[in-house]
């Protein structure tokens, strides 16, 4: 998943509207002190944050600040005399903002990965300001005069295809955002955004303390049985952090799933951190979220039939690569056949398992991943515990995700000690080129803590752009359990995946080659920013990889062959599942989003329930990877109508790995093609003409069903060597572990 730094919304429209509330802004400004370390560039290396000198309260002062000063430079646009250019409006535009952006960047990474009660506070009294900032500038007439102005001659301005990109861009998110309406639909647009800033900001509050508070305690550890050593004793750990001292607690991730229901024994356990984590914001307390995202979802609808738009849904897509919901929902439903019928396969077998081994229950979603791991150890002889000793983190980074990107990019990676950091867990390293030349700087943050958002993600601090002479500080930032002290830090090969994915994030940024910051990097759509990060997770198995990282920490042996041979011969095993309740949460969100203005607000719970039976899929066995209450994505990082982004970018993905294959695989050449013709480009082109050009054709479904190991017509690829059997009947093999899902 990639974090956007949001802005929020509030009534301001044009020079009349915003000198009425222009004051206090301005005099944040007059008042920011020299001192405050946002006041001017930071000094550090590619003006990296200088977090050693950042207090949390001085945020909100350059906040207010940033935003007064943007509007000073906006107005000096507007009232130019001479007539609008290229350079004196739209690169003017691109220049602006700065001070703005270095403080909200360092904010809102903060926000997500460390946050305290102070930046919580800053965050919901500043939502409406920064709404506020961001209608004085769309729906500024004066300013949209003159974009108009050059967007209808473009034609005759000589303009390079980087300019014109640019300007079509800024003309039509202008229109998208409401320059167009009547002064009166203004008002109301500028009253829904500030509406939807707070509503979004008051969820994503509810839910990090609704996660927190849902963890699951334990006074017993027999309860614990099936959990490793080491799992165990993080769980003590994580109880002692919370003042109860001899008790174990289980925090919860992002997902439905929780990583220890794979190898938790105790059947009422399992069910109890299950329910723990479906029930977590919908317990009709202060962090119950249900009325909220109702809310939300009746506000975009409504500024969707505002903006001309038959609902919110239509609204999304109209820039993204797909373009309309009818061909998201398609691409949707040439899945859900061949996955369902995937996943009634995996549903009988796990029940043929229950009682094989002396069940007589039905199969419940906290029993899916338990027996699940019985028959991936039967069939594939596949024992998690076996893996984990191959997977230490550190040298997963470095001689895994580096190596890969050095082997494809050429790119070479040096620790950086003396940088400051948020969190003393976060490391930082520079990345170079093969010559040596700088790129940029990479922080990353994996360990889980209860004042983090759940997931994973990847946005910068400093944004790259040739006009203003800057170069990418990107971070990434996980969820993964720390070890106990003294422990070594081994991770699952799922966990090893989402390193990969948000490492393909920080592909894209680091590679952007762009002169103007609003087509930069991964300034892309949410269907295609997925694709670069899908991509680079087919790394984590590639032959000459993975023997390089996968390495047993205590003897030093490269994993046996014998070993890689079973993960990838159990790659496709439980899809039905995987695929499935990805698939069911796109549903759900573009159900919520295809919610017309006439049909008001919602009964989150019942809605929910139409919603999943409407997928077809199998929603009581494997309910979605995300409930409506806690579905963070699309209530609170931007991907509203756009989670079917992660499947369709599979789908690119499929395809652009199947393209290397044809072509030799992992080397420098074809790394540098992509580099080239995907990662470096930005959204200076259209995506799907991009896309062509470097695939030789447009994207299909079959190579994603393909990596599924499923035919179109639902039945199962029989794999190289022999063909798939349908069950191989129940095992009693005890279940070993297996960790938690990517968080993406």
């Amino acid at each position: 998943m990639r974090l956007f730094a949001a802005t929020a919304t509030l009534m301001l429209l044009s020079s009349s509207a915003l000198a009425q509330t222009a004051p206090a802004a301005a005099t944040a400004r007059a008042t920011l002190p020299a001192s405050n370390p946002f006041a001017q560039p930071s000094s550090l290396p590619l003006q990296a944050p200088p977090f050693d000198r950042i207090k949390s309260s001085d945020y909100a002062p350059a906040l207010l600040a940033g935003m007064a000063a943007q509007r000073a430079e906006i107005t000096a646009i507007t009232r130019a005399r001479s007539a609008p250019t290229f350079e004196n409006t739209i690169a003017a535009l691109e220049r602006s903002g700065r001070l703005l952006e270095r403080a909200s960047m360092a904010f809102y990474g903060v926000v997500g990965a460390n946050t305290d009660d102070t930046l919580q506070k800053t965050q919901a009294d500043l939502a409406p300001a920064f709404a506020a900032h961001q209608d004085a500038i769309n729906l500024d007439p004066a300013l949209f005069a003159r974009v108009k102005t050059l967007y209808d001659a473009r034609s005759t301005l000589g303009l390079d295809p980087e300019q014109l990109q640019v300007l079509t861009l800024t003309y039509q998110n202008m229109v998208r955002a409401g320059a167009l309406l009547s002064p009166a639909d203004k008002i109301t647009l500028s009253k829904y955004n500030a509406d939807l800033s707070t509503l979004e900001t008051a969820f994503q509050q509810k839910l990090l303390a609704a996660a927190k508070a849902g963890a699951l305690v334990i006074d017993d550890k027999a309860k614990l049985a099936g959990l490793s050593d080491a799992e165990i004793a993080a769980a003590a750990d994580a109880a002692k952090a919370r003042g109860m001292a001899g008790k174990y607690v289980l925090t919860l991730q992002n997902t439905t799933q929780q990583p220890e229901l794979a190898t938790l024994k105790d059947r009422a356990t399992r069910e109890a951190l299950f329910n723990a984590s479906w029930t977590r914001a919908v317990k009709g307390d202060a962090n119950d979220t249900r009325d909220t995202i109702a809310q939300i979802a009746l506000l975009r609808a409504q500024k969707a039939k505002l903006l001309g738009f038959a609902t919110w849904a239509d609204y999304v897509l109209q820039d993204q690569m797909a373009k309309t919901p009818k061909t998201a929902l398609g691409f949707m439903q040439q899945l859900g056949t061949p996955v369902a019928a995937e996943q009634r396969r995996e549903a009988a077998e796990l029940q043929a398992q229950i009682k094989a081994t002396g069940g007589n229950f039905q199969l419940k979603p906290w029993d899916w991943d338990f027996y699940s791991e019985q028959v991936r150890k039967s069939r594939y002889d596949l024992n998690q515990d076996e893996l984990k000793p191959y997977f230490e983190i550190n040298k997963v980074l470095t001689d895994g995700v580096f190596y890969a990107a050095n082997q494809l990019y050429g790119l070479t990676f040096k620790r950086r000690t003396d940088l400051p950091v948020y969190q003393p867990d976060v490391m930082v390293y520079e990345v170079d080129e093969a010559d040596g030349t700088l790129v940029g700087l990479m922080y990353f943050d994996y360990w889980k803590r209860d004042n983090k958002n759940g997931g994973a993600w990847m946005s910068n601090f400093v944004n790259q752009s040739k006009l203003l002479g800057t170069k990418p500080v990107i971070y990434n930032v996980a969820n993964f359990t720390k070890p106990a002290a003294g422990q070594p830090a081994l991770i699952s090969f799922d966990d090893v995946t989402t390193m990969f994915h948000e490492f393909g994030h920080a592909l894209h940024g680091l590679f952007a080659n762009q002169t103007y910051p609003s087509v930069s990097g991964t300034n892309t759509a949410r269907d295609f920013v997925e694709f670069p990060s899908q991509f680079n997770e087919h790394w984590a198995l590639d032959a000459k990889v993975l023997p390089h990282y996968a390495v047993n920490y205590r003897t030093g042996a490269v994993i046996p062959q014998a070993l890689v041979d079973k993960i990838k011969r159990a790659g496709t095993f439980n899809s039905g599942y995987s695929f499935g309740e990805a698939l069911a949460a796109a549903e759900m969100d573009m159900s919520w989003h295809s919610l017309t203005a006439a049909q008001g607000k919602q009964n989150a719970d019942a809605f929910e329930t139409q919603a999943l039976a409407a997928t077809g899929l199998d929603v009581a066995d494997v309910p979605p990877r995300y409930r409506s209450s806690y579905f963070l994505h699309i209530w609170g990082n931007g991907y509203s109508a756009g989670y079917y982004a992660y499947s369709w970018t599979k789908m690119l993905s499929a395809n652009a790995f199947n393209w290397f294959e044809q072509h030799g695989g992992m080397t420098r050449a074809n790394g540098q093609r992509f580099r080239d013709m995907i990662l470096s480009k930005g959204h200076t082109e259209d995506y799907a003409p991009m896309f062509r050009a470097f695939n030789g054709a447009d994207p299909q479904v079959a190579p994603l069903l393909s990596d599924l190991g499923l035919n179109a017509d639902g039945s199962r690829i029989a794999p190289a060597g022999g063909a798939m059997p349908v069950s191989d009947g129940p095992v009693t093999t005890a279940p070993t572990a297996k960790a938690g899902k990517t968080g993406k």
